[in-house]
């Protein structure tokens, strides 16, 4: 039961964390779409993507810096490479749903962008979530963080065991170490 509370706590923790470097990057993203939209004339679209991409510069330092910090850190390109794939597929949820009330029904007040702009990124929020946390900032395996004196992120894996921490790919398992007298 103490195992399934802690783990509970972590991905509170988490959660929080995701949600105030993401809130501020709402903010970044709604702050330069509007500035966009003021001192141009850009089209809604092209100032929201323009928005959407500084934001996402924004977060990743939030998220990479502060949030999952303690995730395994060995695999920066791959890690920024999945970061930036997963992003442009937030990008394209985020937009989609501002082109499709803009073009598909019309709605191109300023509040309605506004509206539009915030309830996109709440949609690409729960993929970016997701994709985020299963993919781009992966634990480190137990050993490694306790190791370093840090408390191991654990995480559920396709194919693992709830409560297993995540493995490196192409790693094999732990083999005992013997003592040296």
């Amino acid at each position: 039961m103490e195992h399934r509370s802690s783990g509970l706590r972590r991905l509170v923790r988490e959660v929080a964390k995701f949600g105030a470097v993401g809130g501020a990057g709402v903010l970044v993203n709604l702050g330069v779409f509007n500035l966009v939209r003021h001192v141009s004339d850009l089209q809604v679209v092209r100032a929201s993507i323009i928005a959407t991409v500084v934001a996402i510069a924004f977060n990743y330092v939030g998220f990479r810096y502060w949030t999952y910090r303690d995730a395994d850190k060995s695999g920066r390109t791959r890690e920024l490479t999945l970061f930036l794939l997963f992003s442009a597929v937030g990008l394209v949820i985020e937009n989609g749903v501002l082109y499709l009330a803009t073009y598909g029904f019309g709605w191109d007040t300023p509040l309605q962008n506004n509206i539009f702009k915030f309830v996109g990124i709440g949609v690409a929020t729960l993929f970016r979530f997701w994709s985020y946390r299963s993919w781009v900032f992966r634990a480190m395996p137990a050993r490694e963080s306790a190791a370093e004196g840090t408390e191991p992120v654990l995480r559920h894996e396709p194919g693992a065991k709830p409560g297993e921490p995540a493995k490196k790919p192409g790693t094999e398992p732990d083999k005992p170490r013997q003592r040296v007298p």
